[in-house]
């Protein structure tokens, strides 16, 4: 197995940026290793870096039994999100610039199939957001206690500081709070858009605690795909919004998404 950091310039970015990528060498089993690969493009929280998942997590020992790539870039607590007026588009880079890299300098599958995104917290939100944004790129979502906090923030009050951060980081981030909903940042708005243009929507994993603080947005947005007959695999189990929870549940996330996809998918 490879542990590697790599660094490069990013156009989507306008700068040197660094990922963390794990690559399997030979699978846990010992037989040849099947190539292409197939990869997980891993996404940290808020208050985060791309070291957290290798420092605080077992998915190094996990990519090796599973025999997978996984790609940890960083979000910088911009919810993986575009910001245009900086010209720093972290959307593209992790949805699409960090993708075809990654396939030219590492013997990865190119298959919309064979092609995840994750992540916990805000990056839960991310992979959300972009595996449905780019859902030509990924097959399939593993979303771990999401911030899908489009739900709470859009119409706030400029006073709103709600302990983790105030108004004018979200209003920064999200852009005009008033136009939120709808907008292609709200997931439910970009599933209605692939729904009404008959797009293949990337099939969902998603796990939430029930300790934990953002519980009811994710079961939320469960309820919405689950109406909308959504392909989406859902746990609802004891735990909290820490690394006990993750590490439990992204090895059930990859052990969902190495299973075959359906036909339909």
């Amino acid at each position: 197995m490879a542990l590697i950091t790599v660094n490069f310039f990013s156009k989507a970015m306008n700068r040197e940026v660094p990922f963390q990528a794990i690559i399997p060498l030979e699978p846990a089993d010992g037989k040849t290793n099947t190539l292409p690969l197939k990869s997980l493009y891993l996404l940290h929280g808020y208050h985060g870096g791309y070291t957290d998942w290798l420092s605080n997590s077992r998915i190094r020992e996990l990519a090796y039994k599973y025999n997978i790539a996984v790609f940890m870039p960083a979000g910088e607590n911009h919810f993986y999100l575009d910001d245009e007026e900086m010209e720093v588009m972290y959307a593209q880079y992790v949805g699409k610039e960090l993708v075809n890299y990654t396939r030219q300098l590492f013997p990865l599958s190119s298959n919309r199939e064979d092609t995840f995104i994750g992540g916990l917290s805000m990056g839960g939100y991310g992979a959300i957001r972009n595996g449905l944004k780019y859902h030509d790129t990924f097959g399939r979502i593993i979303a771990l206690s999401s911030a899908l906090i489009t739900y709470k923030i859009h119409n706030i009050d400029k006073d709103f500081d709600n302990g983790i951060a105030k108004y004018g980081y979200y209003r920064r981030v999200f852009g005009d709070l008033t136009q939120l909903l709808g907008s292609d940042k709200d997931p439910e708005a970009i599933v209605e858009h692939l729904m009404n243009n008959e797009c293949v929507i990337p099939q969902l994993f998603i796990a939430c605690g029930t300790e934990d603080f953002l519980l009811d947005v994710n079961h939320m947005f469960y309820e919405y795909l689950k109406n909308k007959n959504i392909d989406v695999t859902y746990h609802e189990t004891k735990g909290d919004h820490n690394w006990d929870f993750w590490n439990e549940y992204i090895e059930k996330g990859l052990q969902w998404a190495m299973t075959p996809v359906l036909e339909n998918s």
